[in-house]
């Protein structure tokens, strides 16, 4: 599995590029935005997209979902169904954050803690992990040791729980039991900034340190 995180949109969210090394076949992860970027990414590496994977439904992650799906006829696949609400509501989180209007849309696959989700001959794992939002999902390639967590964890910090449908304890509680389990040597890729590993963050983050 090979992957190119591409920061888009005034959010600098991390979009990211996933694909089998042997087959170029690939998947879009959370495109929030700047699609002809994103394309770009893929064309360097030679990839042919296949589908849209979303960890959760807030605008930044998934605002050009519905003109990717549309542009390239790919599938999306996630979030929760849990998330529904912030997807129905793309216009209104538009207004809310001052850009041009962005069309909902609705998934051709709501996923749940325990699917799994295939990229040409690759697996991942989806684990529910709520908190941020309701239906937020992370995708973790297990040969690979990587996984992609949207806004539930990042290096030194956590995802925001201040938005409808965010609880604090929920999102701690699915970092402890739906990250931590997968292993100290995972590097993760986070919604936005560095990745790390979760080790790296059992140490030292403030939140969810083991100290």
């Amino acid at each position: 599995m090979r992957y190119s995180v591409v920061p888009v949109t005034p959010f600098q969210q991390n979009c990211t590029v996933v694909w089998c090394e042997q087959s170029r076949r690939g998947a879009v992860i959370d495109p929030g935005g700047d699609i002809e970027r994103i394309l770009a990414a893929a064309d360097k590496e030679g990839v042919k997209l296949e589908k849209i994977l979303l960890t959760h439904g807030h605008l930044d992650h998934a605002g050009a979902t519905a003109e990717l799906a549309a542009k390239l006829r790919l599938p999306v696949e996630g979030p929760h169904l849990a998330d529904q609400f912030w997807i129905d509501g793309m216009g209104q989180q538009s207004r809310m954050f001052g850009v041009a209007p962005l069309p909902s849309f609705t998934p051709d696959r709501w996923l749940e803690g325990g699917d799994s989700v295939e990229v040409g001959p690759l697996t991942f794992a989806v684990r529910h992990c709520p908190g941020h939002t309701p239906g937020h999902v992370i995708f973790f390639h297990e040969p690979s040791r990587v996984a992609f967590v949207g806004d539930v964890l990042f290096h030194g910090s956590i995802g925001r729980t201040d938005f409808p449908g965010g609880d604090y304890d929920t999102l701690i509680r699915s970092i402890r039991e739906q990250l931590w389990p997968l292993g100290d040597d995972v590097t993760f890729i986070p919604g936005h900034g560095p990745s790390s590993t979760f080790g790296v963050q059992r140490r030292v983050n403030p939140y969810v340190a083991d100290a």
